[in-house]
């Protein structure tokens, strides 16, 4: 296995561990970016474990104080040994800026903890909980006499027990878990139509994990999908049955680093923290040769050599990202009028200008143009990724912007889409509508930035716009996306919250609390779900703003005071005279701290690291007048 193949090797990595190992003073700077930026290199096991024992060894029983994302504490509840994959998921979680702490049932007594309300599980209080059930756990009842009935009942059998787990853990933690695949360690009996010998243990495998797919869906659950990687890597790159025999250990422990990382995707996932934006340079990477030197007829694309269709297949796969929501951009060091025409003109290109978000072609240095690029677009510089072929260019952008990343090139673009999947960047728990119109909405917002030029006045701008604002109650249709943005969101967040399937199924059920999904469309179209808002009454006068996010494309025009104005109503619905706002900080929300006291509230509490709140009288609310139309359902 090709350890982080996608990651740079780090030339003085050891020295800068030894350095970090000794940095345990209060005095000298924090040594957690420091920690992230090892985590962000091509490492192994031995790596891996190295990095993680100074880390943990750094902070101790505390952790970071303020690292800009939600530490979670995982339990990991198995049937075989995995007391050597904890360091592998920790170090994926710091990769991400995230602090995971992990736990481990005793082994094999996965099912008693879950049942156990003294055990050290409970005690523990998990955000996530793990499954990992091994093969030979699971097919304990099956062998090769067996009748098809038989097999069937061992079947049904094995998928309840799974289940059972899952409720549990739902019913005892309420929290977020995530099911491990499972590895097909057995040999085949019959051979090519193993499917057709009912106790075969290989094809039962195949079954359970088709099953849990259907599943996990069904019950909210999230997938460590290692039977995915296997047919990707190899089965012998991931188990070794020596190890088994030995330990019982059924994941290798050279895989480590990668199945943490197959864990820590999902967490990251969960927290809003997968990467936005596909950032593509454009000579040698997304088609041969330069363009300013080569002309449209002699740059390399389509038919007619294996590198031009490479170039083909890797553009292929940035416009299927872009269909399933990923915005891509253009970062090259080229005339623009140069850059654009092969998007425009050149038969074999798949790519369009269309399905540009945005496109800086100049002359700058690139770490400036990406800054560029993440102000346009209105999202965080470390929601981008960068590809480009150059090493150089690659270097540059590391040391500016650590927080972009960056996937190391391969000279075959055939293969690049391969590095770019296995990278797991762009991991997502989900596909709406909304995703896949997002390319059309960035290029409708500079329509409306166009438009906005040519208007003179601010009140002109936003009447010209003729808004609509559109609204319901959370419902299920739209719950997937509703769970998406809450998980996402982090600039326009006054809370930063994060809530699961069963918490949004328990807003819609309280007769005392709301939840709102806005949708604002204008004269370019559907800027799609807007805003999400929570409410709920905590006495008989109260109502507090549990959750108010919005997207930061809609900031300036207005929606804020509109959407207070709906609060303000259905607050009044459920016999609240006074709403309650709360900020809580984070590193990427400070931009809405002064929300409240903007739209009137007056702040009544304030402490020391900058959780507020503030209260308005709605008794005698009058609703601020805008240029926007109000209509329940969409």
């Amino acid at each position: 296995m090709q350890h982080l193949s996608w990651q740079p090797d780090i030339a003085d990595w050891r020295p800068r561990l030894r350095a970090l190992h000794t940095s345990t003073t209060d005095t000298g700077p924090d040594p957690w970016p420091e920690a992230i930026a090892l985590a962000n290199a091509r490492l192994d096991f031995t790596r891996t474990n190295a990095l993680d024992d100074v880390v943990r060894k750094r902070y101790g029983a505390t952790r970071p104080k303020d690292t800009g994302t939600k530490p979670i504490k995982l339990a990991i509840l198995s049937s075989c040994t995995v007391a050597h994959l904890h360091a592998g998921i920790r170090v994926a979680g710091l990769r991400r800026g995230i602090w995971i702490e992990t736990y481990e049932a005793d082994y094999g007594q996965y099912l008693q903890e879950l049942l156990d309300p003294t055990s050290g599980l409970h005690a523990f209080k998990p955000d996530a909980i793990l499954l990992s059930l091994d093969a030979r756990t699971l097919t304990q009842g099956l062998h090769a006499a067996l009748t098809t009935q038989d097999a069937d009942h061992e079947f049904a059998d094995a998928c309840a027990r799974i289940k059972q787990c899952w409720d549990l853990a739902k019913t005892a933690f309420g929290c977020t878990i995530y099911q491990q695949t499972v590895v097909d360690v057995f040999a085949p009996l019959l051979g090519n139509n193993e499917h057709r010998l009912p106790g075969s243990k290989n094809h039962f495998v195949t079954k359970i994990n088709t099953w849990l797919r259907d599943a996990a869906d069904a019950s909210s659950v999230d997938l460590v999908a290692i039977d995915a990687a296997i047919r990707t890597d190899g089965l012998n790159t991931w188990y070794d049955p020596a190890l088994w025999d030995r330990s019982k250990q059924e994941i290798n422990p050279a895989a480590s680093p990668m199945y943490g990382e197959l864990v820590a995707r999902l967490i990251a996932a969960r927290q809003g923290r997968s990467f936005k934006c596909l950032v593509l340079d454009l000579d040698n990477t997304l088609w041969g040769g330069v363009i300013g030197d080569d002309g449209i007829d002699g740059i390399i694309i389509g038919q007619g050599s294996a590198l031009g269709e490479g170039f083909v297949a890797l553009q292929t796969y940035a416009k299927d990202l872009a269909r399933r929501g990923i915005i891509l951009a253009v970062c090259s060091k080229n005339d623009e009028a140069n850059a654009l025409e092969p998007f425009e003109k050149h038969p074999d290109m798949v790519l369009r200008r269309t399905d540009i978000a945005c496109f800086r072609a100049n002359w700058d240095d690139k770490a400036s143009n990406i800054r560029a690029i993440a102000a346009e677009l209105n999202i965080g510089i470390d929601s981008l990724v960068f590809l480009d072929d150059n090493p150089f260019e690659r270097n540059l952008v590391r040391g500016e912007l650590p927080m972009v990343g960056i996937p190391e090139w391969n000279d075959e673009p055939a293969l690049v889409p391969g590095i770019l999947a296995a990278a797991g960047y762009f991991e997502s728990l989900g596909i709406t509508d909304e995703d896949r119109l997002r390319t059309a909405q960035y290029q409708e917002n500079t329509a409306r930035e166009s438009f906005r030029a040519t208007v003179t006045d601010m009140a002109g701008y936003l009447r010209g716009l003729q808004m609509q604002m559109v609204w319901k109650r959370f419902d299920t249709l739209g719950q997937s996306r509703v769970v998406q943005l809450i998980n996402k969101t982090n600039q326009f967040n006054l809370t930063t919250r994060r809530y699961t399937d069963a918490d949004i199924d328990a807003i819609m059920a309280n007769p005392r609390a709301f939840g709102l999904q806005l949708r604002l469309l204008d004269r370019f179209g559907d800027n799609g779900i807007i805003a999400i808002i929570i409410g709920r009454m905590v006495n008989d006068h109260d109502l507090l703003i549990d959750t108010w996010l919005m997207s930061c494309r809609v900031l300036g025009r207005g929606v804020e005071p509109t959407t207070l104005n709906l609060i303000a109503a259905q607050a009044q619905a459920l016999g609240a005279t006074r709403l309650i706002g709360e900020f809580i900080p984070t590193k990427k929300n400070a931009m809405v701290r002064d929300h409240y006291t903007k739209l009137g509230f007056s702040e009544t509490e304030r402490t020391e690291d900058g959780h507020s709140f503030a209260s308005l009288d709605v008794t005698h609310f009058t609703p601020a007048a805008n240029f926007i139309d109000v209509q329940e359902g969409f």
